[in-house]
């Protein structure tokens, strides 16, 4: 399997705002954000920060996300290795398709599809 890009990753946030106002600091961009997610940008590079329903420990709740030019092959290469995803590939929201596989420390890596 040939990885694209590890293209961002996911977390959860206490206070959104709180956060955006952190990361535009540091010079990221806000993209697509609601009342439950904010997207930050550095060039291609995103986070995507989701409400937290209480506190964040934290290192929880974060995921890698890795893109892939074959999501079906991929994801029969990861089964022929052995590794067990949470399920088959699935359609994303923003569009193309994913599947998610937890490392063996159980961190969250999605793997996935998009034109």
């Amino acid at each position: 399997m040939k990885l694209a890009s590890i293209s961002g990753i996911t977390q959860h946030s206490a206070d959104l705002d709180r956060t955006v106002a952190f990361y535009e600091s540091l010079g990221f961009r806000v993209g697509k954000r609601d009342e439950k997610q904010v997207t930050l940008y550095v060039n291609w590079f995103w986070i995507i920060f989701s409400a937290a329903e209480g506190p964040v420990e934290p290192g929880t709740a974060s995921a890698v996300h890795l893109k892939v030019d074959d999501i079906q092959q991929a994801y029969e290469e990861v089964v022929a290795a052995g590794h067990k995803p949470s399920g088959e590939p699935a359609k994303r929201t923003g569009g193309g398709s994913e599947f998610e596989l937890t490392d063996p420390d159980g961190y969250r890596l999605v793997l996935f599809y998009k034109k």
